[in-house]
């Protein structure tokens, strides 16, 4: 103020020397400031003193500047050394901040001194160690040609035309430039790298000193040119040994790789020079952004490329190049590369000047002298209004060097350059030729992993190949004669259902047209036949032909233990090995006393072509052969054994398929990447919220796909096609062979007559696993080669993508493909003949086994005495078969029961530990301490519990809450250091700040006007809220003498602007608006303002409802905790208050026990669904008639709602966690919403509790004492619904005497619920009824007398008597199948543990059966035993005779 009001009386010699010397020492100390923050000096002691000493006005408040340690930590670190540091940076740059306003009002008011001064064409110079400065003034006619203003080694090069560009242009006009030493550092958050220029500033003043704005074309750009620091010292450059390199190095490189990051905040230009060792040389320089650049004779990937040729080589012969800040804005990186030319492209291309593209080679880099390089950054920065370098509009020109920087504005401003010498470059020729592990973990673990896991699958596939064998073959039946010599090839197809194979010995008759067999039985020593999904082949002989078969009649004896006496029987084929005629008999049903129709013997006719070509006969044979044999990946567990494609060789094309799908999946995945980048310039994009859709990716996706089929197909067709080495028979025949040796020449006789199909020799079986090692080593290189280029991190990227499209196409794609095309030729193009499960097996040629293997049923040469006694066919009864139905019943649902309750336990057991794992010990005993500290009910003059007035409410709030919302000194008078936002217990932290939130109602005219008031306050309503801005004190009119909390705190604001929610209280539900103050500010502020609002009486007659919120976070139990003071205001007078307390824990899992246990849970709730649903289709609409029905659907519902809320807190945690995060706590946020739907979740998990212990009820019906509490509640039913109508008239006419005569006595008569409450208290005769007496001398004792003799004694007693009634008629009716289930399944568990032993009653009929029948079979056997002893005396004989006649010989 002094200068302004002596720059008119003061002589212009005097106004030089002061200009000059103002400037001169405002100038240093801007630089002093600004040295230690671009890093050109050291701070000061003093002044890293005054930062990091404790203010002497220290408080805990979250926004005190000094106590946040958010403003100085660096990311995540909290260190006290970062905090220190950056503590000192802080304040250091409010210090450079505030002398730079000050210098600019000092430079403003200099100016516009000396401008009285100067007259046009006149100008004022300044050049000085600390600073230069120039004013010109000149006319404004002379900026329409092109003008240049010289300051030091700056300058300013204005355009023409330039006073088309200006808004207010006068006659006169000031240019003003000035420069400084040391650039300032700004309010950036990251370093602009100007701490070695300049600081060049510019302006036009008008002949009011007022500053001209304007702004320029991008085609008519300003020039400026900004010098460097002249004590700038360059390094050298850095030599580049390619001669050595280009000989030693392996790797098939054109160019020499250079990596350069330019990942930082503002865009900059790069520059490169080089020097070449031979001045004779010619370099093809390339480049490419993020990414190598690849240049070949088959590839083009390069953003750029120039030619650097001897003629264009500068006075120190250097190479240059560069690249502005245009070009690399938004890159991270950029890979430039040189190759050497030679002779030939010398002349081709440098003495070309119209030349438009590269010369390209393929051959790998060669160079014949080594060079040198230097690579340096510099950008063009200018300064905006808030302090902060910019570089949007700004283009770094191509005379930027070592010492200057050129640069192009539109505006004029203050700038700077920036500046940074690159180090060394990475040779990427040496990073190629030595990936380092650590560095690449992520793809070299992905190929060994999957190796491992391919030589585990291997030793698998190896060892059922093997067991496999064990099946092949044809059964010879032990019963068959050795004078029967007509031969039946029978096959036996077991269906995949669940317990579908059997135990039992399975017996059959044949009916044909000429004849019968006798009983035949399935049997094989061997083996095990007639297993689940099992395909056997029997070889049946009969004295004669059967002619054409009729049916075949096919029983078992039930033998079987538990589940394996059933069998499903899919359909049999009987070949007649003489004329090669095929039968088909169709099941399809069950043999088994349990299932279906309960019948275990059935007569099969032979099916009909009709019949044959049915859909659903025709879809199960195809989707099961399609599955087991068709799906490659699941065909190695259920590979068919007939097939002579090993469990091995599927392995091996499977992994073949995954690494050459892996490798196209690596080698495309930038393209796709570059396809989904490009969708929101792509009009032809699908979009389906955030997933986009392009044609590049789906022609993208076709050709790996395609790409990937190829090679798999060919190689699943040569390993199909291979022949044996040896030639070897079929089963059948080898069989035949073995018994009738003389069919043997009928045998080759049939094969010969068959078409082969192409089949490739056996040697080729080398050629598919060199061609699969091949694939695999190849697509090993690639992938390593590609993942080392990605980097570790987009290498997880791209094995995310891969392994979750590996399983989709496994478990998704492929099963619905094959179902698909199962159903599709069902349907359409169903053939009889067409019988590819059976093919393998009816095909004469279709086994060979490999030299190391041999068939199981090599039929041994035996005497021609001997005989195998066959298996006695034993046929159930009807009474036995009914007999074991039933026990066969009883046995399943016992272990259905069993199994019932063992799944019942584990979900159970994992309910509550899911539930109870989510509830925290130390959640009570947080809100214990919150509530005394808060509410003090301790004192009394400041309990909030107690309190009944405003004055009291004030008083609480001043003198107990505010104190409690500071961490003050300690017990010992020490300052609470590092405690800022935490609560005075020092304990909780306060997540931002509290909120105090005003309801009030509109002022409305009394319904009933009368003489003491014509206005009236209704109590609170939703439609009658007050929503108007008021000012200060409830006034219209509004006013500055008071700070903004408190102009707030009476301006109406909505709950979406406050992010505030409806909340009922004790006597009102309240919105979400309000009129709100924010407790924010020092510990003496809060006080002072709530004074003020005090005084200003902010709680008036109109106030409804204050409701104070705020969040608290404990660190030390990882607690967030919600609190809400309620305090409301009725209409009738006084004030009623409440508080919540509601502890949340947003971790959704605290360990990886609890995480298990959640997915087993939902694993459990899965499984219930399935089997509601079964269940649902089964009973229809009577579903819903059943109890547990409701109780299933109740802990489904309740589970997944609370699966639904779950995922939703886990996202609000997140969400709160990044503002927590990114603020340090220094934000508000609300948990008014999270708390409610944390409640919500409460409630969810104690329904799923309850639904879940109830069921247990329904484990008791087995036991016939607890059953009877269910029966009982069940014949009650209909009593209990017509007593509870008559119970509700006779409590509501009650309720209503009580209500009506002592609501206003009583505080338990104050509303209808209190009264209920009361009435249930008194029918449970915990009511005191000296309360009655006081309230009604007379009406008190007889309401209470007449309600105990109605209710108690009368309606008890009826509730009593139909209870009882129920319960002798649920003990005469007790269902005695459950008893006996109860009692089959205790004895069945005694006899388990050895407490009972099997008696001769346990025995079942067909243990009696087979007992009875003993002696007969023994008769056999004994027979059986006499002709093997005549056959060993026999043989013996012989092998005596034949020595004696040798003796004789």
């Amino acid at each position: 103020m002094t200068l302004d009001s002596m720059k008119t009386k003061t002589a212009y010699e005097d106004v030089q020397l002061a200009v000059t010397d103002l400037l001169q020492c405002a100038t240093n100390l801007l630089s002093a400031v600004n040295g230690p923050l671009q890093q050109r000096t050291i701070i000061l002691d003093l002044d890293s003193f005054r930062a990091t000493k404790l203010p002497d006005d220290y408080d805990t408040n979250l926004e005190f500047d000094w106590a946040n340690p958010n403003l100085f930590a660096a990311g995540d670190d909290f260190s006290w050394e970062t905090i220190q540091k950056n503590r000192n940076v802080y304040y250091q740059k409010h210090l450079a901040n505030q002398i730079k306003s000050q210098m600019a009002a000092l430079t403003s008011l200099l100016t516009s001194t000396l401008n009285i001064h100067l007259n046009i064409g006149q100008n004022f110079n300044i050049e000085t160690p600390q600073i230069m400065m120039s004013l010109q003034a000149i006319p404004s006619q002379s900026l329409s040609n092109q003008f240049t203003k010289q300051i030091g080694n700056g300058q300013v090069r204005f355009p023409e035309n330039l006073t088309t560009y200006l808004f207010n242009s006068s006659e006169k006009v000031s240019i003003r430039s000035m420069m400084e030493p040391l650039a300032s550092f700004g309010n950036s958050a990251s370093s602009s790298n100007t701490n070695l220029s300049r600081s060049i500033s510019f302006s036009l003043l008008d002949q009011n000193q007022n500053e001209i704005p304007f702004q320029t074309m991008a085609n008519e750009s300003i020039e400026i040119v900004i010098p460097r620091d002249p004590n700038l010292i360059i390094p050298a450059m850095v030599l580049q040994n390619v001669t050595a390199t280009s000989n030693s190095t392996s790797l098939h490189l054109i160019f020499d790789l250079h990596y350069l990051n330019l990942t930082t905040s503002l865009p900059i230009s790069v520059h490169w020079e080089i020097q070449p060792m031979n001045t004779g040389i010619a370099y093809l320089f390339v480049y490419r952004f993020d990414q190598i650049p690849q240049l070949s004779n088959s590839i083009n990937h390069i953003d750029g490329w120039t030619l650097l040729c001897p003629s264009a080589l500068a006075n120190k012969s250097i190479y240059t190049y560069y690249l502005d800040n245009q070009h690399t804005l938004g890159h991270q990186s950029v890979i430039f590369g040189l190759r050497e030319l030679d002779a030939t492209e010398i002349s081709q291309s440098c003495s070309n000047s119209t030349i438009t593209d590269p010369p390209i080679t393929n051959e790998r880099i060669n160079f014949t002298s080594n060079y040198q390089l230097r690579v340096y950054t510099s950008g063009c920065y200018y300064l905006d209004k808030d302090n902060q370098w910019k570089s949007d509009g700004v283009l770094v020109g191509p005379l930027t060097n070592h010492s200057q920087t050129q640069c192009y504005s539109t505006h004029l401003t203050t700038f700077a350059g920036g500046f940074v010498i690159l180090p060394e470059t990475v040779d990427w020729s040496y990073v190629f030729a030595n990936a380092d592990f650590t560095k690449n973990l992520t793809v070299y673990l992905t190929v060994i992993c999957v190796c491992v896991i391919y030589i585990i699958l291997i030793i698998y596939a190896r060892y059922y190949d093997k067991k496999d064998v064990e099946k092949l073959g044809v059964t010879v039946l032990p019963d068959n004669h050795k004078d029967a010599q007509y031969f039946y090839q029978i096959i036996a197809f077991t269906g995949q259902r669940k317990n579908a194979g059997t135990k039992s010995n399975v017996h059959f008759v044949i009916h044909g047209n000429d004849n019968d067999t006798h009983i035949r039985t399935f049997a094989d020593p061997h083996r095990r036949i007639l297993q689940r999904g099992g395909v056997d082949a029997f070889l049946m002989s009969v004295p004669k032909s059967l002619g054409l078969l009729n049916c075949i009649r096919i029983w078992h004896d039930n033998s079987g233990k538990g589940s394996s006496s059933s069998w499903f029987l899919k359909y049999l084929i009987i070949r007649d090995l003489q004329t090669m005629e095929k039968y088909h008999f169709i099941c399809q049903q069950w043999l088994a006393v349990e299932k279906d129709d309960g019948k275990i013997e059935r007569v099969l006719p032979v099916a009909s072509e009709l019949e044959k070509r049915q859909f659903s006969f025709v879809l199960t044979k195809r989707t099961y052969h399609s599955v087991s044999d068709g799906h490659l990946w699941f065909s190695i567990f259920s590979r068919p054994p007939s097939n002579h494609f090993t469990r091995v060789q599927r392995c091996t094309c499977c992994f073949v398929l995954f690494f050459v799908s892996m490798f196209l999946n690596i080698m495309y995945y930038d393209l796709s990447n570059e396809a989904k980048n490009t969708n929101s310039t792509n009009t032809a994009s699908l979009s389906f919220g955030s997933l986009y859709i392009t044609p590049q990716q789906i022609i993208i996706g076709i050709i790996v796909e395609f790409f990937a089929l190829i090679p798999s197909l060919l190689l699943v067709q040569l390993f199909r096609r291979l022949r044996s080495r040896q030639k070897r028979i079929s089963p059948v025949f080898q069989a035949l062979s073995k018994v009738n040796p003389s069919s043997k020449a009928h045998v080759h006789q049939k094969k010969r007559s068959r078409k082969s199909s192409l089949t490739f020799p056996w040697w080729c079986i080398f050629i598919a696993y060199g061609l699969c090692t091949l694939l695999v080593g190849l697509s090993i290189l690639f992938i390593i080669a590609r993942g080392i280029e990605f980097g570790d991190v987009k290498t997880q990227k791209w094995l995310a993508s891969i392994v979750s499209g590996f399983f989709s196409s496994i478990l998704l794609t492929q099963p619905l493909k094959i179902i698909s095309v199962a159903i599709f030729f069902a349907f359409f193009c169903g053939k009889s003949n067409d019988d590819k499960e059976a093919s393998e097996l009816l095909d004469d040629d279709q086994i060979a086994i490999k030299a190391d293997e041999e068939y199981l049923h090599t039929i041994q040469e035996k005497s021609s005495l001997t005989h195998q006694s066959p298996i006695r066919a034993n046929r159930l009864n009807k009474s036995e078969v009914i007999h074991a139905r039933h026990y066969r019943i009883k046995e399943i649902e016992m272990w259905s029961v069993m199994k019932e309750a063992m799944l019942y336990i584990c979900f159970i057991a994992v309910l509550y530990v899911v539930i109870y794992s989510n509830r925290d010990s130390s959640a009570f005993y947080q809100v214990d301490h919150l509530r005394k500290y808060f509410l003090n009910t301790r004192q009394t003059d400041l309990d909030y519990t107690k309190i009944s007035t405003i004055d009291q409410y004030w008083t609480w709030l001043e003198n107990s809450f505010v104190d409690n919302l500071r961490a003050q000194e300690w017990y010992n008078g020490e300052p609470p250091r590092n405690l800022t936002g935490f609560i005075n217990d020092k304990s909780h932290r306060l997540i931002g700040w509290a909120t105090m939130r005003q309801l009030r109602m509109k002022t409305v005219l009394c319904e009933k006007q009368n003489v003491i008031a014509s206005t009236c306050q209704n109590d609170y309503s939703l439609f009658n809220e007050d929503k108007y801005s008021y000012g200060v004190g409830w006034k219209y009119t509004t006013t500055n003498n008071y700070n903004a909390s408190i102009r707030q705190a009476f301006i109406y604001q909505s709950a979406d602007a406050l992010d505030t929610y409806v909340y009922t209280g004790d006597h009102e539900t309240y919105g979400g608006g309000g009129y709100v103050y924010e407790f924010r500010g020092r510990l003496s502020d809060l006080q002072g303002n709530l004074s003020q609002l005090h005084q200003l009486q902010w709680i008036d007659d109109q106030t409804r409802a204050v409701i104070i919120q705020l969040t608290l976070y404990n660190p030390n139990v990882q607690l967030f905790t919600a609190v809400t003071f309620l305090a409301e205001f009725l209409s009738s007078s006084g004030v009623f208050t409440s508080a919540r307390f509601q502890p949340i824990s947003f971790y959704a899992f605290t360990s990886v026990y609890q995480l298990v246990c959640t997915i087993v849970y939902m694993m459990l709730i899965l499984y219930f669904i399935w089997i509601e649903i079964r269940l649902f289709m089964q009973m229809k609409s009577k579903y819903f008639h059943r109890f547990w029905s409701y109780v299933e659907v109740g802990i489904i519902v309740c589970s997944w709602t609370s699966v639904g809320i779950f995922i939703w807190r886990y996202k609000e945690s997140q969400r709160i966690g990044n503002v927590f995060k990114e603020t340090n706590g220094y934000a508000y946020i609300n948990l008014q919403l999270a708390s409610y739907i944390n409640d919500v979740l409460t409630f969810l998990f104690g329904f799923c509790c309850f639904f879940g212990t109830i069921k247990f009820v329904k484990f008791c019906r087995y036991n016939q004492r607890l059953c009877l509490f269910i029966q009982t509640l069940r014949y009650a039913a209909r009593q209990l619904l017509s007593f509870t109508m008559m119970f509700s008239i006779v409590f509501m006419s009650f309720l209503c005497l009580f209500y009506l005569l002592f609501s206003s006595k009583l505080i338990e008569c104050s509303s209808l619920l209190h009264t209920a409450q009361m009435l249930f208290e008194m029918t449970l005769m915990k009511f005191d009824a000296h309360e009655l007496s006081g309230a009604a001398a007379f009406l008190g004792p007889f309401s209470f007398s007449l309600f105990i003799f109605v209710v108690v004694f009368v309606c008890m007693s009826m509730f009593l008597s139909i209870i009882n009634g129920a319960f002798a008629r649920a003990r005469e009716n007790v269902d005695d199948r459950k008893k006996e289930l109860f009692s089959f399944m205790l004895e069945t568990f005694q006899q388990w543990i050895g407490m009972k032993k099997t008696t001769d009653k346990d025995y079942s009929l067909d243990d009696m059966h087979m007992q009875s029948t003993n002696a007969i079979n023994g008769f056999s056997d004994k027979i059986d035993e006499l002709l093997g002893a005549i056959d060993r005396i026999y043989i013996s004989q012989i092998r005596d005779r034949s020595k004696l006649q040798e003796t004789k010989v």
